[in-house]
């Protein structure tokens, strides 16, 4: 197949250098997609600068993968990258970044509620300051419902005591990225990747630009309760080990109840009044018995990572990509590719 020309690919030595490349992961976004280019491209147009949307179609079961195309007939910096199946949305995101050529990189979803507006500013705190990474931090929940915004408070406190106060209270994953920020998180080789812990984990400087959280512009949520709960247990694991203490904690507790428990045993025995003991030692089995579940659930949390890691299955696998469509059906995630199509086995959640 005869590869296309375009501004985003840099294989064409006549192409002007990018200098800004926007990361959109998309499933199902059909509905959302005419406002999202309705506000986005007047925003990147406005720049002045050499630019290329990256959207990445996470498998898409509706049609945003005809749309797509149909925009980009109109819009030679659009470039779309499809995944051959639903890969989850931090593997999206990571097609994306991994692909993606521009000196800086910014991170967007598609519903809108993270407002495109704000793209300028970030490039421009990052220039001025000269910043690795700048977050979009959401100053105003209050269009999010009310257990929203508490599993997500709790979120947000339970990773900073475990990964420390570098993570940022409140940012998701609108953000922007140097290409020394991007290329540090290609080369880590976390499988199950969690970005809005593992960016401030590079410690590069950082800014934040603040903003309210508008609602949702169309579709439905592709976090829902399920997927939160994943997140949270993928962010802790990853990132510490606290469970295992705890479990190690527990064990204790577990040890010195059931030393107390034996000695009222033998004072019952000693005393002929072993039937009123029944409830103690019935009420310590289940107990003991809770305990080492709970600790047999939270060490086989990281053994399949453990096990996971062992595999080194690619995270996604792309279909086509519209700046270089002679690559497609090529397998990305492993450790063992070049620089150039390094892909790493990041996050799969689906």
């Amino acid at each position: 197949m005869a590869e296309r020309t375009c501004v985003t690919d840099r294989d064409d030595l006549t192409a002007e250098p990018v200098e800004l490349s926007v990361v959109i992961p998309m499933y199902d976004e059909e509905e959302a997609l005419p406002a999202l280019v309705s506000r986005l491209r007047p925003v990147l147009d406005g720049l002045g600068v050499a630019y290329e949307l990256v959207a990445v179609d996470d498998g898409s079961a509706d049609r945003t993968a005809d749309l797509l195309a149909a925009f980009r007939l109109g819009w030679p910096e659009l470039r779309v990258i499809g995944l051959r199946r639903n890969s989850g949305h931090q593997a999206a995101l990571t097609a994306g970044l991994d692909r993606a050529m521009g000196a800086y990189v910014v991170s967007i979803d598609a519903d809108l509620q993270d407002p495109p507006e704000k793209i300028p500013e970030m490039l421009d705190l990052a220039r001025a300051e000269g910043l690795d990474i700048v977050y979009g931090i959401r100053a105003d929940r209050t269009t999010d419902s009310g257990f929203k915004r508490w599993t997500a408070g709790l979120y947000y406190r339970l990773v900073r005591r475990l990964a420390g106060p570098s993570v940022p209270a409140q940012a998701g994953d609108f953000r922007l990225l140097s290409r020394a920020a991007v290329d540090a998180l290609k080369a880590l080789p976390d499988q199950q990747r969690v970005y809005r812990l593992l960016v401030p984990w590079l410690g590069f400087p950082s800014g934040e630009v603040t903003y309210d959280r508008a609602p949702r512009t169309a579709g439905r949520s592709k976090y829902p309760l399920g997927r939160m709960i994943r997140l949270a247990v993928d962010s802790v694991t990853g990132f510490s080990a606290a469970p295992l203490r705890l479990a190690t904690w527990l064990g204790g507790v577990a040890f010195v109840v059931c030393i107390g428990l034996m000695g009222y045993t033998l004072g019952a025995h000693a005393l002929e009044q072993t039937v009123p003991g029944w409830t103690s030692l019935f009420t310590g089995v289940l107990f003991i018995g809770a305990v080492q579940l709970i600790c047999v659930g939270m060490l086989g949390e990281y053994v399949a990572r453990i096990y996971t890691a062992v595999q080194n299955r690619p995270a996604y696998f792309v279909r086509h990509d519209t700046a270089h469509d002679t690559a497609h059906d090529r397998p990305h995630g492993t450790a063992r590719e070049g620089v150039e199509e390094t892909v790493r086995t990041g996050g799969g959640r689906t």
